[in-house]
């Protein structure tokens, strides 16, 4: 069995190395299996694509792919997709917190007739403040139907052949592809496994770049966000009308009472703030439209290597 390795490199000089040849080590062990590794630089403002093309030269299953410029670690996994060969593959990071001898017990779920398995760290090796935030999208993701329930996501995943095909059709210049899958397949699994420390550096996701992937998750393939703020406005019109009301009515009854200035600013504050929320959701829909018409590229290739 062939099985394709895809991983998004990014500041990795230092770690590919390592994570390279642990999964050379465990295939060695599993003569029954073999591989191919496809690694691709998303633009990596150090050595990383020297790197890989130093690993290119040394083991002629590894190839290697040059983006023009920095799409992202989705787009860089969308990138991969035309040069796997495998009857499976999985997706990994550059790090080395993830257990090349893991990805064998997602290949057996696979196997079993899963189109998308992610391994579920049940004690991650991420600062406190990460694992919050991360949590917290990804109930917000789930709830609002653009994640599998009850399936935890990590970047340490496998596809299977159909899910990689139907992938290959989808050409967004800003790719989700859990979401994208959510629609061609209700086969999703977890496979428990240790997460470790990575084997040097930090890592590169920061909470502006979690927010952009929250955003994109759920502006992609969903309108509950524009149903929701319509159900907003209805209830914030029939509170307003209410209070309106009440006014007129404690105006009526209390004449000497004067109007108060600080309630109707706050309204018009609260009122303007959801309108401006409102029109950037709307924005985000919009511009989305825009690049797609467009024709946006979700990503450019400059080289390869061994391909």
């Amino acid at each position: 069995m062939l099985i394709s390795i895809l991983i998004p490199c990014y500041r990795s000089t230092k770690t590919l190395p390592g994570v390279v040849a642990e999964i050379q080590q465990v295939f060695a062990e599993r003569p029954e299996q073999d591989y191919q590794i496809i690694l691709v630089n998303d633009c990596s403002p150090d050595d990383t694509y020297d790197t890989i093309c130093e690993l290119c030269e040394q083991d002629k299953k590894i190839v290697g792919v040059n983006l023009s410029r920095n799409y992202g670690q989705a787009c860089a996994r969308m990138a991969a997709l035309p040069f796997v060969k495998g009857d499976c593959a999985v997706c990994m990071d550059d790090d080395g917190q993830h257990p090349a001898e893991g990805m064998f017990a997602l290949i057996e779920k696979i196997q079993e007739g899963y189109d998308m398995v992610y391994a579920h760290f049940g004690h991650k090796k991420h600062s406190l403040f990460k694992r919050i935030t991360s949590r917290m999208f990804g109930k917000l993701m789930e709830e609002f139907g653009v994640r599998p329930k009850g399936i935890q996501m990590s970047s340490f995943f496998a596809w299977s052949r159909f899910a990689m095909e139907e992938l290959k059709k989808y050409h967004s210049p800003t790719p989700t592809d859990v979401s994208y899958l959510m629609k061609v397949t209700t086969k999703f699994a977890n496979v428990e496994m240790l997460h470790r420390e990575r084997l040097a550096g930090e890592s590169n996701y920061t909470l502006g770049k979690m927010i952009n992937l929250a955003i994109t998750g759920l502006t992609n393939f969903t309108v509950v966000p524009l149903r929701a703020a319509s159900i907003l406005g209805i209830v914030l019109a029939f509170v307003g009308f209410i209070f309106g009301l009440l006014v007129v009515l404690r105006k009526i009854i209390y004449p000497q009472i004067a109007m108060g200035y600080t309630s109707i600013m706050a309204v018009i504050l609260l009122l303007g703030g959801i309108i401006l929320i409102v029109q950037g959701l709307l924005g985000e829909y919009i511009g989305r439209v825009y690049m797609m018409l467009s024709d946006m590229p979700q990503y450019t290739i400059r080289e390869t290597k061994n391909t």
